[in-house]
C-alpha cells in the first residue's frame, strides 16, 4: 500500500467494467459504452478514436493501430492494422535522389492510415454495439470541442513546428498554438467520422474522403494512389510470447516490435534482477545493457511479416543466453546501430476489460508528434510517417518497397498465467516501447509491486547513446551510471506513460494509469 502522506495514486477497484487510457475523457466515453450494453471491444474503439481529437499531436484516424483481445474462452488474438506503402515507392527512388533515410515530413513518409479499416473490421466481427453507436461521442467532441489538458499543451507546443500547410490551420486556434484549456475541436473529422458510422471502412477508402488525403499528397509528390486507399486491409495475426519467471508476456508480432520486448525478458532472465536494488544503479545499467542488444537484434530481424525471416531465433532461449554473456556489469557498451526510425515518442493506449472477461489492448499511432505534419485540406485528416520507420538499405528485411509495411513500434501487451489472460497493459513512448515492457513486467514480477507502483516508479532509458535517467532517481544513481561509461541525462519530456487493468481471482478489476499522461482508470 502507498504512503498516503505522499503524492501518488490509488488503484481504481471495480466489478462490471473497467477502462485505462490517457485522456479522463476517453476512460469515461469506455465506460459508458459499456454501460450501454457495449462490450470491451465497443468501449475500447469507442475511446481511441475520441483520443484522436483528445490528443491530436499522438493519434487520429490518418494512422494505425494493433490490437490484442481475448474473450471469455482465453484465448488470446490479435489484429494488424497498419498500413502499407504507396505501390508505386520503393528505396532505389528515394536512393538515387541522395536520400539516406526517408525524410520524414515528406509525401514519402506517409503509408496508406490502417486503423479504420481494422476499427471497422473489429466492431463488424467482435463488437456488438454497431459503428454508430460506438462513433457517437468521437462525433460529437469533434463537434463540439474538447478542453486541451495540461500534458497534450505541452507536447502540442513541442511538436508543432512540423506542422505544414492545412495542418497549420486546423492543428491550432486562431492560428495559434493552444494553451491549457483552450477548447479544441475538428468539424472536418466529425463530418468523416458520421460517414464512416453510415457506411463503413469504404467511406474513408473510397471516394470524397480518400479524394481530399490524396490531394494532400499528390501536392507533395507522393505516389499514392486511389488504388492504394480502396485496396488497405487489415490482416488477423498470431500473438507471439515468452515466460518470464511463470508469467506469459503476449505481445504483437511483426510488423510491431514486441518482440524486442520478449527478447529482453529473456536476456533479464539470466540475470538475479530480483537480487537487485529495484532503484539503484545496478538494475538500470543490466537493464539498459539487454535493451541494446536486444533493439540491436530488432534492427537487424524485424520488418513485414512476408520479410521477418528469423524471428524464431529471435526468441530462442539459446540466442538470450549468448546475448546475457556479453553484457559486462562494470562497463556499458556500445549503442546499437540505429535504423531510419527516427526519435519519437507519441502514440496512445487504451485497455478495457468487460464484466463478460472480455479484454482488450489497444495501441493506436500517428508516429511523430503530429505524424508527417500534413493534413488533408477540407477534412483536416492529419496523415502519419509510419513509412519513416523503413530503411533505405539495399536487401534489408526493412527496406522501403512499395505494398510493404514498416517496422513498427507500437505494441499492445497481454499477461496470462497458465493460459488464462489476467492483465491487458501497454507502455507508451516510441522506441522506448519494448523497454517499457520489459521494466513493467520486471517490476511486478521481480519486485512483486502493484500495477499503479509498477506504473509509477522511475524510468530509466539507454537510447542511441543517450542514457535517459528520470528525476524519480537520485544524482547518486546518475554518477554511478556515468562510471560505468553510461552518457547520462535528465530528459525533458518524462519517459513514456502506461495502463494497466488486473484481472484479479475474486472477480475485482483493478486499474492503473501513468501520472505521466493526463488520463486515469475508471470503472463501475
Amino acid at each position: 500500500m502507498r504512503d498516503f502522506h505522499l503524492p501518488g495514486r490509488s488503484p481504481v477497484l471495480a466489478t462490471s467494467g473497467m477502462c485505462a487510457t490517457s485522456h479522463p475523457l476517453a476512460a469515461q466515453t469506455a465506460i459508458e459504452i459499456l454501460k450501454s450494453g457495449g462490450n470491451a471491444m465497443d468501449a475500447a474503439i469507442g475511446g481511441a478514436v475520441l483520443l484522436g481529437i483528445c490528443e491530436p499531436q499522438m493519434t487520429g484516424i490518418g494512422g494505425d493501430c494493433f490490437v490484442l483481445w481475448s474473450g471469455p474462452d482465453g484465448q488470446i488474438k490479435s489484429m494488424n492494422g497498419s498500413g502499407r506503402a504507396p505501390a508505386a515507392l520503393n528505396a532505389a527512388d528515394l536512393r538515387s535522389r541522395g536520400d539516406k533515410v526517408v525524410p520524414p515530413y515528406s509525401a514519402d513518409a506517409v503509408t496508406i492510415p490502417g486503423a479504420i479499416d481494422a476499427f471497422c473490421t473489429l466492431s463488424d466481427t467482435v463488437g456488438t454495439l454497431g459503428l454508430d453507436a460506438v462513433l457517437a461521442p468521437a462525433i460529437h467532441y469533434a463537434e463540439t470541442g474538447v478542453p486541451v489538458a495540461p500534458r497534450v499543451a505541452f507536447d502540442w507546443a513541442k511538436d508543432t513546428t512540423i506542422l505544414q500547410g492545412a495542418a497549420r490551420t486546423h492543428y491550432s486556434i486562431n492560428g495559434k498554438i493552444p494553451a491549457v484549456g483552450q477548447v479544441f475541436a475538428a468539424p472536418g473529422q466529425a463530418e468523416v467520422l458520421r460517414r464512416i458510422a453510415k457506411h463503413g471502412r469504404d467511406a474513408f477508402y473510397t471516394g470524397e474522403v480518400a479524394d481530399d488525403m490524396l490531394a494532400a499528397l499528390r501536392v507533395l509528390g507522393g505516389k499514392h494512389t486511389t488504388q492504394d486507399f480502396a485496396d488497405h486491409t487489415s490482416t488477423p495475426t498470431t500473438p507471439i510470447s515468452t515466460a518470464y519467471k511463470g508469467v506469459d508476456v503476449v505481445e504483437h508480432p511483426p510488423n510491431g516490435q514486441g518482440a524486442t520486448g520478449n527478447l529482453m525478458l529473456n536476456i533479464l532472465a539470466q540475470f538475479d534482477i530480483e537480487g537487485m536494488d529495484p532503484w539503484g544503479s545496478q538494475r538500470a545499467h543490466i537493464e539498459a545493457e539487454a535493451a541494446k542488444l536486444a533493439y540491436d537484434a530488432r534492427n537487424r530481424f524485424l520488418a513485414d511479416a512476408d520479410y521477418t525471416k528469423r524471428l524464431d531465433h529471435m526468441l530462442a532461449p539459446e540466442t538470450a543466453s549468448k546475448l546475457a554473456a556479453l553484457i559486462d556489469p562494470q562497463r556499458a557498451m556500445a549503442a546499437a546501430a540505429p535504423i531510419s526510425e527516427q526519435v519519437h515518442k507519441d502514440t496512445i493506449y487504451i485497455t478495457v476489460v468487460d464484466r463478460d472477461g472480455m479484454a482488450v489492448s489497444l495501441i493506436y499511432s500517428i508516429f511523430h508528434g503530429f505524424g508527417s505534419g500534413i493534413a488533408s485540406d477540407k477534412f483536416g485528416i492529419l496523415l502519419q510517417n509510419r513509412g519513416a520507420g523503413f530503411t533505405l538499405e539495399e536487401g534489408h528485411p526493412n527496406e522501403l518497397k512499395g505494398g510493404k509495411r514498416p517496422m513498427h513500434t507500437i505494441i499492445p501487451g497481454m499477461l496470462a498465467r497458465n493460459g488464462k489472460p489476467y492483465m491487458p497493459f501497454g507502455v507508451m513512448g516510441g522506441a522506448y516501447q519494448p523497454n517499457g515492457h520489459a521494466r513493467f513486467v520486471s517490476n511486478l514480477v521481480d519486485f512483486n509491486l502493484d500495477p499503479q507502483t509498477a506504473i509509477d516508479a522511475p524510468r530509466a532509458f539507454s537510447d542511441q547513446g543517450d542514457m535517459k535517467v528520470e528525476r524519480g532517481y537520485p544524482d547518486t544513481v546518475r554518477a554511478e551510471l556515468s562510471d560505468l561509461g553510461h552518457k547520462v541525462s535528465i530528459p525533458d519530456t518524462a519517459i513514456g506513460g502506461a495502463q494497466a487493468i488486473l484481472m484479479r481471482d475474486d472477480g475485482v478489476l483493478e486499474g492503473a494509469s501513468d501520472p505521466r499522461k493526463d488520463g486515469c482508470a475508471l470503472g463501475y
